[in-house]
């Protein structure tokens, strides 16, 4: 499959730049935002609408939901509108945390048809209004006062086609409106908007997820497009990845994000002080020299993805079900608690009696016939924890939104009435898609009162070792050969058995590059291309499976940057050069050392540079990175 981004589509018609916050404008009322027209009424077009779940996890109540709209799609066009939501959803599975946590979320399409195909002031306020079913526009839903680049959506409307969706609410779901055009926009406020078809439109839904959920602030240093921004004069940000304390005093207060401080980032170099944010060039500091909230590309940073696993967790309760705690239970039966499963790794589950903690292993399911109690009533704790190496804040992991305590009283007089409850698979990882070689994998049991159910793992038909908490399977703890297994969870005894497919086979890459002035081969070297001025790359990606493969390249070990061609072409290649593009006031393709507007530093960084490039498939395997080199020298002219 080739990388998202590479699909044909319309060529691109506006701007390509890093978006506006936008949370007063796309969380509100029609007027406010400006698209006071809708073209159906709302009954009609909730009859009109479709549900179609693309990715269930689990119930709707029980699990945080994205639901996706699309607006300006024809009838004639649904199979474009489902092409964008592949791709942007195959970029958003390899951002952290969404990465990892995946499996905490569902995925619902509404598809409903618009009249007419594109939406409103696409790209200029002369542009043509649209009859579309969302009234969604550029310019804030065509205001003269805003800018072109904020796409709004008739929020009313959005919220009635969301509530199609069984179970969810506004409590347990995130609206993304995508809008059917090439022109680079998007918002985050209440619902997060974006176009569906420009180069980097797959990178603006995780940006505005991270305003809309995480209510992450933009770490831009300008507000108008290539305008810096004033000095920021106001008091310390609520923003918890802004701030104005010098590294000493975030040690010495223990603020912000004095935990991170001296760590490689994520997003590429280190996590410390680095000045403008909050579309103020001077007087506020971001922990990362660029980032999601920065520069569209980049991952989150550890500040913002600690943030972000927070706001997703809350949205559901890491405990589904558990034996009823509404009266006292007796000791002669077993009690349990049935977890939610991260794929980036397995919930950890401390049972205690009276307080003092029992050896279980981290099983979810504890025999009260094996402790020998006492006469009278005993205080039975389990606490659920997320152990995730992502977060480091002791209120944060203590919070509701990654720890859960469930207590019973348990009472040795008491007689438990026997019940027959066969053992059978309750919840699993989904059979129905290829899982990764780092995935966690887990498969759910009926709860009989007299037994304990074992779940057996057969990777090749060879039996895994996996003590305490057998209800979960680390795949990468494996190391599994780069191949395709077979990975099966049987209860013995009994007929019951799940079956997946394990792709341990990451996707490749490919680049191709513009003509050098001369390649250069040397033992033990990578290829070397020497180049006086701007030159291209193209990434390809191929994998043996259906699914969008991610492409990502990095100059000098800097962060990840995700491949989408070039802003105004997303079939065109990506353009390095040695003081960088200037596209709509923003700057791409600086070889060296990055520059993101105009006014950052463009001396030219000649000499030898080392690019590296991976992917990251739809089963969540990251390619082993590969590299070459490039010598920039100056031109002969001296230019």
């Amino acid at each position: 499959m080739t990388s998202p981004g590479t699909r044909l589509r319309r060529a691109a018609a506006g701007l390509t730049t890093a978006c506006l916050l936008a949370a007063g404008l796309v969380g509100a009322g029609p007027a406010a935002a400006g698209a006071a027209r809708a073209s159906a009424a709302p009954s009609a077009l909730a009859a009109s609408a479709t549900v179609v779940p693309i990715r269930t996890t689990g119930p709707a109540d029980k699990r945080f939901n994205l639901v996706i709209m699309g607006d300006g799609y024809t009838a004639d066009e649904r199979a474009a509108f489902r092409a964008d939501v592949d791709e942007h959803l195959g970029v958003l599975w390899s951002v952290e945390p969404f990465a990892s946590y995946r499996s905490y979320i569902n995925v619902w399409a509404v598809e409903v048809a618009s009249p007419e195909s594109g939406v409103d002031c696409d790209p200029g306020l002369d542009a043509p209004r649209r009859d579309t079913a969302l009234g969604m526009g550029f310019w804030g839903g065509c205001n003269p006062q805003s800018v072109q680049r904020l796409l709004t959506v008739d929020s009313r409307l959005a919220g009635e086609l969301a509530d199609l969706v069984p179970g969810t609410t506004a409590a347990n779901r995130q609206i993304v409106a995508l809008a059917n055009s090439d022109t680079y926009g998007g918002a985050g406020g209440s619902y997060a908007t974006a176009s569906g078809g420009n180069a980097l439109s797959s990178l603006i839904t995780p940006h505005e997820i991270g305003h809309s959920l995480g209510r992450l602030q933009d770490e831009y240093d300008y507000y108008a497009r290539g305008v810096p921004g004033e000095a920021y004069e106001g008091p310390e940000p609520s923003s918890a990845h802004h701030t104005l304390l010098t590294e000493e005093q975030m040690r010495a207060q223990r603020a912000k994000w004095w935990r991170w401080l001296g760590e490689e980032s994520e997003s590429g170099g280190v996590i410390g002080r680095h000045e403008g944010g909050m579309y103020s060039t001077k007087g506020v500091w971001r922990p990362s020299r660029h980032s999601l909230m920065k520069t569209l590309g980049y991952a989150f940073d550890q500040v913002e993805r600690e943030v972000m696993v927070q706001a997703i967790a809350a949205k559901v309760n890491l405990v589904e079900d558990h034996t009823p705690d509404t009266a006292p239970i007796g000791a002669d039966r077993t009690v349990w608690v049935d977890t939610l499963h991260p794929v980036g790794g397995e919930l950890s589950v401390v049972w205690r009696l009276d307080g003092r903690v029992l050896s279980t292993r981290n099983a979810r399911t504890l025999d009260l016939r094996r402790l020998d109690l006492s006469p009278g009533a005993h205080r039975l704790t389990a606490t659920v924890t997320d152990p995730t190496p992502f977060v480091r804040d002791p209120a944060v992991r203590a919070s509701a939104a990654l720890t859960r305590t469930v207590s019973w009283t348990v009472n040795r007089a008491l007689t438990t009435e026997p019940e027959e409850v066969p053992a059978a698979f309750t919840g699993h990882t989904p059979t129905g898609a290829a899982v990764g070689a780092r995935a966690t994998v887990h498969a759910d049991t009926t709860h009989p009162l007299d037994r304990m159910p074992v779940v057996e793992w057969r990777m090749d038909g060879r039996i895994i070792d996996n003590p305490g908490n057998d209800r979960d399977l680390d795949l990468g703890s494996l190391r599994l050969t780069p191949r395709t297994h077979t990975l099966t969870a049987r209860i013995p005894g009994t007929d019951a058995e799940l079956r997946w497919t394990v792709d341990a086979r990451p996707a490749t890459a490919a680049y191709e590059l513009s003509t050098p002035l001369r390649t250069v081969e040397r033992p033990g070297r990578p290829v070397e291309y020497v180049y006086d001025g701007e030159f291209t790359m193209r990434l390809t990606a191929r994998d043996d499976r259906e699914g969008p493969v991610v492409s990502q390249f990095r100059v000098d070990g800097d962060g990840w940057y995700t491949y989408y061609g070039w802003p105004t072409d997303a079939e065109a290649p990506f353009r390095f050069s040695p003081s960088g593009t200037v596209v709509d006031n923003l700057v791409y393709g600086k070889l060296g050392r990055s520059r993101a507007v105009p006014w950052d530093d463009a001396t030219p960084d000649y000499g030898t540079h080392r690019i590296e490039y991976r992917t990251i498939d739809s089963a969540g395997n990251t390619g082993a990175a590969r590299s070459f080199l490039v010598t920039l020298v100056p031109p002969a002219d001296g230019r």
